[in-house]
């Protein structure tokens, strides 16, 4: 590809993603925030959040041919626990999100 044609995509890409996170601004700017609006800035992040735990522990298996094994679990669950804990100490998300990744990636290593 032209090094022109690279610049000009990547200028316009720019200029339409300013555009539609402006967009909202401008639009609410003079009048009141729908209900609706709202309702979602309040609740779609824990449905979020949930749906993404449900996604991460779908494939947690606790036997294998008939044995019960921690190799199966054990990564997920203490990497669960860990971001819990450290989230309802510290009330950090990127502190408890980052630490039960580090420790999940350092479990699966080790089992």
């Amino acid at each position: 590809m032209d090094l022109k044609f690279i610049i000009i995509s990547i200028f316009i890409s720019g200029i339409f993603i300013f555009l539609e996170r402006a967009f909202p601004f401008l639009l609410f700017q003079k009048r009141e925030v729908p209900r609706f609006i709202n309702f979602i800035q309040k609740f779609i992040p824990p449905i979020v959040m949930a749906s993404l735990l449900v996604y991460c522990l779908k494939d947690i298996t606790f036997t294998n041919e008939n044995h019960f094994y921690l190799k199966g679990f054990l990564p997920q669950i203490l990497s669960l626990a860990l971001t819990v804990i450290l989230h309802l100490i510290k009330n950090n998300t990127l502190l408890s999100i980052l630490s039960g990744t580090i420790l999940y990636m350092i479990l699966i290593k080790v089992f």
